[in-house]
């Protein structure tokens, strides 16, 4: 049941944003958030990362799998926005960004996404812009 709530509470999270008057727990920025770095990839026509950890997985999941990250997402001027370890949920139903992102991770991998507003919230709601996200694949079910 407890990981039935967390799941529900990070997919609305993702999909839906932080409601007005909540907040994340506060973590720390790391330096590069306004822009990636030269050594970012550039995985899509708007999306780039960066591997922060490789991982020792063989496997990339697909868009229907359910997936267990811990993640941390920032504003590019360095605002938590939303933080959460071991939760789990269905990769279609998330932010598009996150969808075509994760695909592209193995686990135990840690990368860190720069997305843009289009794959984010789509400017319907905050956090507005570019979002940064370090995303750590823990596991991939089906």
């Amino acid at each position: 049941m407890r990981s039935l709530v967390s799941s529900l509470t990070l997919l609305v999270c993702l999909t839906a944003g932080l409601s007005a008057g909540q907040s994340a727990k506060q973590v720390p920025p790391p330096a590069n958030l306004k822009m990636p770095p030269t050594t970012a990839v550039r995985q899509s026509f708007v999306i780039r990362s960066v591997v922060l950890k490789r991982g020792t997985g063989k496997v990339h999941p697909k868009p229907t799998d359910m997936v267990t990250v811990n993640y941390t997402g920032w504003t590019t001027d360095g605002k938590t926005f939303d933080s959460a370890e071991s939760s789990t949920f269905p990769l279609n139903e998330v932010i598009t960004g996150w969808t075509e992102g994760l695909q592209l991770m193995v686990t135990g991998e840690k990368r860190r996404f720069w997305i843009p507003e289009q794959l984010a919230y789509r400017g319907r709601r905050e956090p507005y812009g570019t979002l940064v996200f370090d995303i750590e694949l823990i596991s991939i079910g089906q």
